[in-house]
């Protein structure tokens, strides 16, 4: 069962499941929000924030959020830009990290599970399961 907590946009009470901090009711109305902004970034590219938010009444923070997720990018160059990489804030257009720092990223999480694998190998050529029963 999982927990019960307040809905981080209306306050209701929902059921957490781990996925996601708004009820099911916001999330839908978020997803048709989301359906609107997309459309209109879709017919007007290089449009900035600002008139997306205008033509479409969303708030600039969930278009924002849209933009940090990954769900959109921006195209035009020059003004529009306002996007910074969290770790060396270079400009980009969608997520939260420039490509070199999501590679830097990568590479260093699968550097440090390749480490830990190798620490929880047994010792020598013999099985684990004989150590086991050697210690019986």
């Amino acid at each position: 069962m999982g927990d019960i907590r307040n809905c981080k946009q209306c306050g209701k009470m929902f059921q957490y499941t781990g996925i996601t901090k708004i009820c099911a009711k916001c999330a839908r109305e978020d997803d048709e929000l989301f359906k609107i902004v997309k459309e209109y970034v879709y017919d007007h590219p290089g449009c900035t924030i600002t008139e997306v938010c205008e033509e479409t009444g969303v708030e600039d923070d969930r278009v924002l959020r849209y933009l940090r997720q990954g769900k959109l990018e921006i195209t035009g160059e020059g003004g529009s830009l306002v996007l910074d990489c969290e770790r060396c804030g270079v400009a980009i257009k969608t997520g939260r990290f420039c490509d070199p720092c999501a590679h830097e990223i990568e590479t260093e999480l699968k550097s440090g599970f390749t480490k830990s694998v190798e620490k929880q190998k047994p010792a020598g050529n013999r099985m684990f399961t004989a150590e086991l029963n050697k210690r019986r």
